[in-house]
């Protein structure tokens, strides 16, 4: 049987997660605002969370409806058959997102719809279930567009980017799903090369390796809340995860490097974790340090700081500078990109951008520039 699914996503991922859904065989793929809908099955909704790259979870809606008050929303959300999805004893969690003027406060939103759960199975069993925020049997999702609410079962659990090969941090990391995403917004599938000069904790060269061996990001996970569903079926899932035919080897190299120690330590760690350290090479260097690099056809990607501190500004713009420096001499040949919210630290670069891709990282607006690396001077390359 074949129902409804939402997959979340970063603003500006999502024709890349429309396109991950499509290869997976979704069915009837609609763009929304940082969402994809789609519709499948079982095994696609199991499927959807064990491979999606860009997804930060999987929404099952249950009942979407008109509210213009938080009472509404109780009373509608009472008058779902719970009975479908749980029993009295069951242990969940909620959580509200809230695009509206009507609805000011999700938090308020999220007690309402608890009191709605708690009241029916009161009235109905005799017996409230408990609220659980940590390791709940049961994920429930409240989305309100304006007064339009939808309900929906979280299939996830925890977001989709947390893929447990992280174990080592450094201040401010991108993202897994949002690394992922840049990297299949250029194109690259492992063609050729991947640098990141700038590595941190390694979340780049990581998704890089994990991309270009099509190794699912959900092998690393623990569990899905899927799996703790009373319909739960095993078997599928457990076939699903044992599949490994559409893994390939990679015939390229990833390198990253740092300036910092600590950046390179963590980077080691988590690659370990993540069983892609044959494919990594790493150095501790500073971006300004680097010399003879043999990058032609290369990818080349960073996440450089966005200096969002005042004090930090003049040094920023200088690294800046320093960075646009490296890539004109050291990485002849290859395309970079960069993301940043600091648009005059980029204008620092000195490379005009060949495209701009508007996007979020976390709240922070930024933009994901595309460089191209010309060996010889331009006018000579045209």
């Amino acid at each position: 049987m074949h129902f409804e699914l939402i997959a979340k996503t970063f603003k500006g991922l999502e024709p890349v997660l429309a396109n991950e859904l499509r290869a997976l065989g979704a069915g009837d793929i609609r763009e929304q605002r940082r969402a994809v809908a789609f519709t499948g099955d079982m095994r696609m909704l199991y499927r959807a969370n064990y491979c999606l790259r860009t997804a930060s979870r999987v929404l099952v809606p249950i009942d979407t409806f008109q509210a213009h008050d938080a009472d509404t929303v109780y009373e509608k959300a009472k008058h779902i058959d719970w009975s479908l999805f749980m029993s009295s004893d069951t242990s969940f969690t909620i959580d509200a997102t809230v695009y509206s003027d009507t609805f000011r406060h999700s938090r308020y939103v999220t007690y309402r719809v608890k009191d709605a759960i708690t009241d029916y199975w009161r009235e109905k069993a005799g017996i409230r279930p408990s609220v659980q925020l940590t390791a709940p049997d049961l994920y429930i999702n409240v989305h309100i567009a304006d007064t339009q609410v939808t309900v929906s079962l979280d299939s996830s659990g925890e977001s989709l980017h947390k893929r447990g090969y992280r174990v080592a941090n450094t201040e401010a990391p991108i993202s897994e799903a949002l690394a992922a995403g840049l990297i299949m917004l250029t194109g690259w599938h492992g063609q050729s090369d991947f640098y990141d000069p700038m590595c941190g904790s390694g979340t780049l060269p990581i998704e890089a390796a994990l991309i270009a061996q099509n190794i699912p990001p959900g092998i690393f996970r623990k569990q899905f809340a899927f799996e703790r569903w009373h319909d739960f079926q095993k078997d599928i899932f457990e076939e699903i995860t044992s599949d490994d035919s559409q893994e390939h080897d990679f015939t390229h190299h990833i390198y990253g490097s740092d300036a910092g120690y600590y950046a390179i330590q963590a980077a080691e760690r988590n690659i370990k974790q993540a069983g892609v350290h044959k494919n990594i090479s790493l150095r501790q260097i500073r971006i300004q340090e680097l010399r003879d690099i043999h990058a032609d056809k290369a990818l080349v990607m960073l996440n450089p700081p966005y200096g969002e501190r005042l004090a930090q500004n003049k040094d920023v713009l200088q690294l800046y500078a320093d960075i646009g420096s490296c890539l004109k001499h050291q990485f002849q040949g290859a395309t970079a990109w960069i993301i940043s919210a600091n648009e005059d630290a980029l204008k620092h670069i000195g490379l005009k951008p060949s495209k701009r891709i508007p996007l979020l990282n976390g709240e922070l607006p930024c933009h994901f520039n595309k460089y191209e690396l010309f060996a010889g001077k331009r006018t000579e390359r045209k």
